[in-house]
């Protein structure tokens, strides 16, 4: 299915979606990935762009006859194609959530994914910047600010909030003004499945904010402006497109590795494990749901220090 097709209808799938938001409170992302996977398995399983397979069965009717040999033959075609660990996994657990909501909810009489093996996620260790780079970039970012540009000031109040609090590019989009208390340097932050945390920053950040609020953001607002923490040159609430082209040019502006804006929120979680804080600590700024996914990062921590061993013990 390419992207320029309209993707078929499916009232099953709508009902999922709405499942997926307001009872799982899954975010955005996971749940447009989720609709995509399974009109992924739609296509496999023969539906064209009418949104009809070969026997002229629609969406809702091809998604409730699969089996579990289907779903293997599915899984096996994109191992074929050599789509990543990931996907396949990510695939397959949209395929176990779909069809146990459907038959719990009596949609099909069992769920032909009850038994589909989990394909295991490719373990790769996230892209993390030194404190040095993460230095040269807030000072681009900070000495930008010289030219009396409000945007410039907003890049560097987002480049700093994102490293100082570990927020995801699509959390520091979402954030309101009264989401930040600047007296006690904490912000409210709205995670995934809408869980809130608070979450501390420290002196550079408040500087940079007091900036962004007292003076630069005033610039910008308009009639139409809300609340929005992060504004955009017409008034508007900044998006996650801009802001992540935020980091990429000031990378490029600092001589640094460029990297995604995610990044920053693996080299927080490193730099703070690397200097001593605990697992739960770190997981709680961080605002993962499970410690497994927090514990990753001390394998990152573990292969700086075995570096530094090799490096540095005359034994190693």
């Amino acid at each position: 299915m390419s992207g320029t097709d309209a993707p078929p209808a499916s009232e099953l799938l709508a009902q999922f979606e709405r499942y997926l938001r307001h009872q799982r409170g899954l975010s955005n992302n996971t749940v447009r990935a989720y609709q995509g996977d399974l009109l992924h398995l739609a296509h496999h399983m023969g539906i064209d762009q009418r949104g009809l397979d070969a026997a002229g069965r629609d969406v809702d009717a091809v998604l409730a006859a699969v089996t579990l040999p289907d779903l293997r033959a599915w899984l096996a075609s994109m191992a074929n194609a050599r789509l990543s660990r990931t996907t396949l996994a990510r695939r397959g657990a949209a395929a176990r959530t779909f069809y146990a909501w459907a038959e719990s909810t009596e949609r099909v009489a069992a769920s032909p994914a009850a038994r589909l093996a989990s394909a295991r996620p490719a373990s790769v260790l996230p892209d993390v910047m030194s404190p040095a780079d993460i230095d040269a970039l807030l000072e681009v970012a900070r000495t930008r600010c010289d030219d009396g540009d409000p945007l410039h000031v907003r890049d560097w109040a987002s480049a700093e909030l994102l490293y100082a609090t570990g927020m995801r590019v699509g959390e520091l989009s979402s954030a309101n003004v009264d989401s930040v208390d600047l007296d006690n340097r904490l912000i409210r932050v709205i995670g995934k499945g809408d869980k809130e945390r608070v979450v501390p920053f420290g002196v550079p950040a408040a500087r940079a904010l007091a900036l962004w609020l007292d003076v630069a953001r005033p610039q910008l607002v308009t009639t139409h402006t809300d609340a929005a923490l992060m504004l955009g040159r017409r008034g508007g609430r900044a998006d996650q497109r801009q802001l992540r082209q935020v980091i990429h040019d000031l990378c490029h502006a600092a001589g640094v590795p460029d990297v995604a804006p995610h990044a920053l929120r693996h080299s927080v979680a490193t730099h703070l494990l690397t200097e001593g804080s605990d697992l739960r600590s770190v997981q709680e700024v961080l605002g993962h749901a499970s410690l497994t996914t927090t514990q990753r990062y001390t394998h990152v921590s573990a292969e700086r220090l075995r570096a530094a061993y090799q490096l540095a013990h005359p034994r190693a």
